[in-house]
């Protein structure tokens, strides 16, 4: 008889925290994409294209606050640009959801930025959504939107 218990508790135990483990990933997958938020918001801040290039995907598209796309070049394009200077890029209330899945995380929050643009001040006060995709075993932004919050 314990020959036969033996095998059933050590599958039993292997479910167990198999189970567990699965239970944890998309906790720790949003802690990994709200560090890569950061990252990606101070890139882009320090223009640090080489950065920018390996976070986006190949796919990239970005709609921003006058309702304009840009695809990854044209994105890297304008964060290059030297008559623009980011003086604070900062993120607030950050959300991070992880689907059931783990491949594919939202989020959402809000987004201060204060530089000069051609030597003119200028502020935004945003919302943001990100959308991020597993690729391999790191993450990489498929898609981003950003919004003026109406007063």
């Amino acid at each position: 008889m314990t020959r036969r218990i033996a095998p059933r508790l050590a599958l039993g135990l292997l479910i167990v925290f198999t189970l567990r483990l699965a239970a944890q990933e998309p906790a720790g997958a949003a802690a990994q994409v709200r560090r890569l938020e950061e990252k990606w918001t101070a890139a882009y801040k320090d223009r640090d294209i080489n950065i920018l290039s390996a976070l986006l995907t190949e796919d990239f598209v970005i709609t921003v606050e006058d309702g304009n796309t840009y695809s990854k070049a044209g994105y890297i394009t304008h964060s290059a640009d030297p008559t623009v200077r980011v003086e604070i890029a900062e993120l607030s209330d950050l959300r991070v959801r992880v689907n059931s899945a783990g491949n594919i995380a939202v989020v959402t929050g809000g987004y201060h930025e204060t530089g000069r643009s051609n030597g003119k001040p200028y502020e935004y006060h945003d919302r943001l959504t990100d959308v991020w995709v597993r690729v391999g075993n790191s993450w990489r932004v498929l898609s981003s939107h950003y919004s003026v919050p109406v007063k």
